[in-house]
């Protein structure tokens, strides 16, 4: 039987975690640019990175770190940290031309519309995949909203989410609200302060 213990990381040619723009390949707008889930075929989410950073796009690819033991030995593997999806930042009137490329199946919508993943929630994958310790997944578990705040010292410096109560104990609530995501972080309450939703909207 096998076992595995899991620790999120980005993907390792993204030494800044998310690809810029390049100038060659797609004509990018410069303007108006969204942060967009894009879900792929099972298994083709590193292929569909490579070949959309190849093209121009800019790309985030969050992994998880998963070792995996078998009676003989332990392996390190990557795997997408939500799977069949990447993120794409770009115009929405230019999804349409990521269909031209193989592994692409569509765009993840909300209200029949393409869904915006906001800059922050982009932001806060980046800062929790360097300390997937503090960092617990909850799928898509629904919570009561809580009182919005942003964390503003300690390692997560920056991460915005919301501060609810869970069994008696004051905790962050990590949300990617369009995909139905949620992650759970122990953090002093003393690093955190109430911010404005509006604050952190890109979109």
């Amino acid at each position: 039987m096998n076992t595995k213990t899991t620790k999120i990381t980005t993907h390792p040619s993204h030494t800044k975690q998310c690809h810029p723009e390049r100038s060659r390949g797609a004509k990018l707008e410069t303007q108006n640019l969204c942060w967009y889930a894009i879900y792929t075929k099972p298994r083709f989410e590193k292929k569909v990175d490579k070949v959309l950073t190849e093209a121009g796009y800019e790309v985030c690819l969050p992994l998880m770190s998963t070792i995996r033991q078998w009676s003989d030995r332990k392996k390190k593997v990557q795997v997408p940290l939500i799977p069949s999806y990447v993120f794409v930042k770009m115009a929405e009137k230019q999804l349409q031309a990521l269909f031209e490329f193989t592994g692409v199946v569509g765009v993840l919508k909300h209200l029949k519309k393409p869904a915006v993943v906001q800059d922050y929630e982009i932001e806060n994958l980046k800062i929790m995949c360097q300390h997937p310790d503090a960092v617990e997944a909850v799928g898509g578990a629904e919570f009561e909203p809580g009182t919005p705040i942003q964390i503003m010292q300690g390692p997560m410096i920056g991460l915005y989410g919301d501060c609810i109560e869970i069994k008696g104990k004051q905790r962050v609530l990590v949300s990617v609200k369009n995909m139905g995501l949620a992650f759970v972080l122990d953090v002093p309450l003393s690093y955190i302060e109430p911010v404005n939703n509006s604050a952190k909207m890109s979109c």
